[in-house]
C-alpha cells in the first residue's frame, strides 16, 4: 500500500544520507549520518509515515534540497 505521507526514499551509503520526498509538497529533505540499518528498516516498514515519525524525524540533522540544485 502506498504511503500517504512519503512519496519516495533513497539512501546514499557512501555519504550516509537518507533522502525523503513527501507527498503533499513533493519536497525532498536529506537526513545526515543515517545508518544503513535505518534505511533497510524504513524500506521494509509497513507504514512509512509511522516509521519516519518514530525513527527519523527529530533524530537526525536535515536540510531541504532545493529543486534543481546541483545542475
Amino acid at each position: 500500500m502506498p504511503s500517504t505521507a512519503i512519496r519516495n526514499i533513497h539512501y546514499d551509503r557512501s555519504k550516509r544520507v537518507l533522502s525523503v520526498w513527501f507527498v503533499p509538497t513533493g519536497k525532498r529533505y536529506d537526513y545526515e549520518d543515517v545508518g544503513p540499518e535505518i534505511y533497510t528498516a524504513f524500506k521494509a516498514a509497513f507504514s512509512k509515515g509511522q516509521f519516519f515519525n518514530e525513527f527519523v524525524r527529530d533524530r537526525f540533522r536535515y536540510h531541504l534540497v532545493e529543486h534543481g540544485s546541483g545542475h
